[in-house]
């Protein structure tokens, strides 16, 4: 019996990083410098240089940069701003925390990305912007997207939680749009031990503003100048992502190798796999295919000892917790589908060429 195959297994990475990682961590337990401070500092100067932006905010975690995003450019009650429905929820929660009201969106059936063909239907007088999500790596069509916010005097934002260094059109994303939303949530392609977060952009009032709302909505300690939230980035977390960042070309060259073969020697009919358009360069934080039966296909990995997740079963639009909202299902047909048949293959940097090579065999000897 062949060892088991994990969707994805951290242990590798902390292993081979071990000494790093807790030298690092050493140092700011040192000089306890664990709310905020140098280390957080020094991982956002670094995420900016490697983003390409000229300012990176660093807070608590991917939500957070959402929502801190959305008050940085105003919205709040009574305004809209449109989000994919086939995305995971924190992409929403990022609107409905202001006491605005997301509006949904299907995906393209070929990217599963946003529809730009679905945006223009709703926007109303109380739309204000339109968050993009470049999903399970895979950008989004931005320069659709920012032809019709343009047209309407909208905002884009992009949520690039799982697109670390991935590029639309030769820009790295998380430069495209007015912000870009980063999450180190363990498992990403960057990733803390714990939680962290980040807002990218150029704008100083921007990085500013944000900076104001993490810390308790201060310039000055103790003097709150607006409602503002503890969302600061711990210099734990700060140190050890600049230790990860090191090594994140590297990662990503492996994700995207790893993902190019599934591309190619997966060829077992059954699958349908999300389209990458060639002006983009995914990174592969995700490998989703579609199949016919997916509980039958998820029993099937596993009883090979293979473990298969899913991103993500409920579409948005039909979570419970959007209910008052009133959509129905029909209202998102791709995303629903993708919902009902959508399953994620294991791939990260650290696999082993046996386990690329027998998940590809499982799968191209899947009956069905």
């Amino acid at each position: 019996m062949s060892e088991p195959i994990k969707r994805i297994d951290l242990t590798r990475d902390y292993e081979a990083h071990r000494e790093e990682y807790l030298e690092a961590i050493e140092r700011v337990c040192a000089q306890t410098a664990f709310s905020g401070g140098k280390y957080a500092d020094a991982f956002d100067e670094a995420f900016a240089a490697y983003v390409g932006t000229r300012y990176a905010c660093g807070v608590n975690n991917g939500t957070s940069a959402l929502h801190c995003a959305m008050l940085a450019l105003g919205v709040g009650k009574g305004d809209q701003v449109i989000v994919p429905a086939n995305t995971y929820i924190a992409t929403a929660w990022g609107v409905t925390y202001t006491g605005a009201e997301p509006v949904f969106v299907d995906c393209r059936a070929d990217t599963w990305e946003i529809d730009p063909g679905e945006i223009e239907k709703k926007i109303t007088s109380r739309t204000k912007g339109i968050i993009g999500v470049h999903l399970y790596g895979q950008p989004f069509d931005y320069g659709a997207v920012k032809e019709i916010a343009d047209r309407h005097g909208l905002f884009v934002v992009e949520d690039c939680a799982q697109a670390h260094g991935a590029r639309f059109e030769g820009r790295n994303v998380g430069t495209l749009g007015e912000m870009g939303c980063f999450s180190f949530y363990p498992g990403k392609n960057l990733y803390a031990f714990g939680e962290g977060g980040s807002v990218t952009c150029d704008k100083e009032a921007y990085y500013r503003h944000i900076t104001r709302l993490k810390n308790q909505g201060c310039d000055v300690r103790y003097y709150h100048d607006e409602v503002g939230y503890n969302y600061r980035l711990e210099g734990i977390q700060g140190a050890v992502l600049s230790v990860s960042l090191k090594y994140l070309p590297g990662w990503t060259k492996k994700r995207q190798e790893i993902g190019r073969r599934y591309l190619q020697e997966i060829t077992n009919p059954l699958f349908t796999m999300q389209s990458h358009p060639s002006n983009t360069e995914p990174v592969f934080h995700l490998f989703v295919v579609t199949v016919p039966h997916r509980d039958d296909f998820v029993a099937y990995m596993a009883q090979a000892g293979v473990e298969c997740n899913l991103h993500y079963p409920v579409p948005c639009h039909l979570q419970k917790a959007y209910g008052y909202l009133g959509y129905q299902k029909g209202d998102c047909p791709n995303a629903e589908y993708l919902a009902e048949h959508c399953v994620t293959l294991p791939l990260f940097p650290e696999m082993r060429e046996e386990e690329i090579c027998r998940v590809i065999e499982l799968c191209n000897s899947y009956q069905g």
